[in-house]
């Protein structure tokens, strides 16, 4: 039990602090509305039209690609750590891992499944 209490107290501490932003923003806050301040602003782009847009099938394509190789990466971190303990079975394995991400790249590559015409 007196192990967990340093956990226990960076909780409360993280908890109070987001509670206090959360009350200071909404008591000192602006508090003026107006059709200008309500409206959507984005990236210092006005929105104009439906926000119901349809994107292109290459678009998600491409957002999955980037969430799959970056969690490539995220195995890798802890592999790097431990390179030592692991071993020549974990360089093997590690290299393995790799070479089907390197499979896949070429695969996307050589269907161009990157390459984006204009419609």
């Amino acid at each position: 039990m007196l192990k967990a209490i340093p956990l226990l107290l960076t909780f409360i501490v993280v908890f109070g602090f987001v509670a206090v932003n959360m009350l200071a923003t909404h008591l000192l806050g602006p508090k003026r509305k107006s059709e200008i301040k309500d409206n959507v602003f984005e990236c210092g782009i006005e929105a104009v039209g439906n926000a119901r847009a349809r994107f292109s099938v290459r678009y998600f394509l491409v957002s999955i690609l980037f969430v799959l190789f970056d969690v490539e990466l995220v195995f890798l971190y802890p592999w790097a750590l431990n390179f030592r303990a692991l071993g020549w079975a974990g360089f093997l394995e590690m290299l393995l891992f790799v070479g089907l991400f390197v499979v896949g790249l070429i695969y996307i590559i050589k269907n161009d499944v990157l390459a984006f015409e204009r419609d």
